[in-house]
């Protein structure tokens, strides 16, 4: 027992730094700190006891390490759903996954109320193509209760081998039992950012979540339509965006916004408190934006919505936004494990707090499931249909469409507009808005 005390006392005093930036230099607060010392060191006398009882007497040999783990998580999910101890293995994977790199179903995860819960389903993932939704609870995995797995555990069970099976349970609103999702694991997309013309002049640019290459790819698609014809208006979507990187949407901001506060952070010590503005200079974008927010919209997709909205540099459409709004610091740790610590929140140019609450859009406009009720019959699939007759014309057709490459892409905005309510309603606003700057 003596042994395990003193190592628990060793890796306490391990850490000098981050035991000084939490501590007052008020005089007052001395006493208290004090009392708070003595507690803990109390408590971890109880602990060593405990645990020096439970490797003797427990009814099967227990693994120290292991329990030492458990011990761990549980104080840190105590605090918050987004605080964890990361193994080497789970830490080299959240390194890979902002590098856009990973195996797995494609989903963000959080816990709510207590419940796993979908922040939202990555964009061209095993996950978005299945119909996995934003707000779903995720039951049991495998046939696992969720309830008492930590964020971390959950993560690793749905990631593995590309070509490998998973099933999810999950609890959706206005569904009266639970649904069964078996999900073949993919590589999930290296790419984060994709574009169209979605009209004349107007460009639409979906962003589906932030890793380190992202603002140079909003960049690119940016100067790749400029260079065709002046961009005069922007579509940014970013519904069903769970996040990313801190810095990839501030640089995102500041590639729109010309001057002012991006977004602050704000801590248990006003010396970490850090506050984040855009540059001035040249070549800054002004053409009029509309950007695409829904309930999957969260953490740096928040950010960046909640800037352009506070500088008014552009509308914001579609529903209320997740309402994560804490910082993580990510901790390497000696043993190449990590420690994600929730540090701070995030608040708007405003000064709002994101958490718990979200971005509400200027213009709310909830989505409309398109009607498929003849599932895209067409008269060519109707039983007896009339045959064309007219074989040439539809051999000129044929040819058209296989040398012409921008009626294809006329073809795709066309469908994607007719599928989407929100994305319709954004053009038109836009139209308008250009129209009118024009007058």
């Amino acid at each position: 027992m003596k042994r395990i005390y003193l190592l628990i006392l060793t890796l306490l005093v391990s850490a000098p730094a981050l035991t000084a930036t939490m501590a007052a230099p008020m005089a007052e607060q001395e006493n208290k700190e004090q009392e708070q010392e003595a507690a803990m060191y109390q408590y971890l006398e109880t602990f060593a006891n405990v645990l020096d009882l439970t490797q003797q007497h427990y009814i099967d040999e227990v693994d120290s390490k292991e329990i030492l783990i458990n011990a761990i998580n549980g104080m840190l999910t105590s605090l918050d759903p987004h605080s964890s101890y990361m193994s080497p293995e789970d830490f080299t994977e959240l390194q890979d996954e902002t590098r856009g790199n990973f195996s797995g179903i494609g989903i963000e995860l959080t816990i709510r109320n207590r419940v796993l819960t979908v922040v939202s389903p990555i964009e061209g993932t095993p996950a978005y193509r299945q119909g996995v939704k934003a707000g779903d609870q995720i039951i049991k995995i495998e046939g696992k209760f969720t309830k008492d797995m930590t964020l971390n555990d959950a993560v690793k069970k749905m990631r593995g081998k590309k070509g490998d099976q998973v099933t999810i349970s999950i609890k959706r609103k206005g569904l009266p039992e639970l649904e069964k999702f078996t999900l073949v694991r993919d590589v999930i997309p290296h790419y984060s950012v994709s574009s169209m013309e979605i009209a004349p002049s107007i460009l639409y640019v979906r962003i589906t979540n932030f890793q380190s290459t992202t603002t140079r790819d909003f960049r690119k698609a940016i100067n790749k339509a400029g260079k065709k014809k002046k961009v005069e208006g922007m579509i940014l979507d970013l519904r069903n965006n769970p996040g990313g990187l801190l810095d990839q949407a501030v640089k995102i901001s500041d590639v729109l916004i010309d001057e002012g506060i991006i977004v602050s952070t704000r801590g248990r010590n006003p010396e970490q408190d850090m506050i984040f503005e855009a540059h001035r200079g040249s070549g800054k974008l002004d053409f009029p934006m509309i950007v695409l927010v829904n309930g999957g919209s969260a953490s740096a997709a928040e950010i960046v919505a909640g800037a352009l909205q506070d500088q008014g540099r552009a509308i914001i459409l579609g529903t209320q936004t997740f309402g994560k709004g804490s910082v993580q610091t990510v901790v390497p740790l000696p043993d190449g494990a990590g420690l994600r610590l929730t540090t701070a929140r995030y608040y708007t140019p405003s000064g709002v707090s994101i958490q718990a609450t979200g971005i509400k859009p200027d213009m709310i406009v909830p989505f409309e499931e398109p009607d498929e009720s003849n599932n895209g019959a067409r008269e060519k699939d109707l039983p007896h249909h009339f045959a064309n007759g007219d074989k040439d014309g539809q051999e000129q057709r044929k040819k058209k469409e296989a040398v012409d490459p921008l009626d294809q892409k006329k073809e795709k905005a066309r469908k994607r507009l007719a599928k989407d309510n929100q994305l319709r309603t954004a053009l038109f606003t836009l139209k308008n808005l250009h129209t009118q700057d024009e007058q």
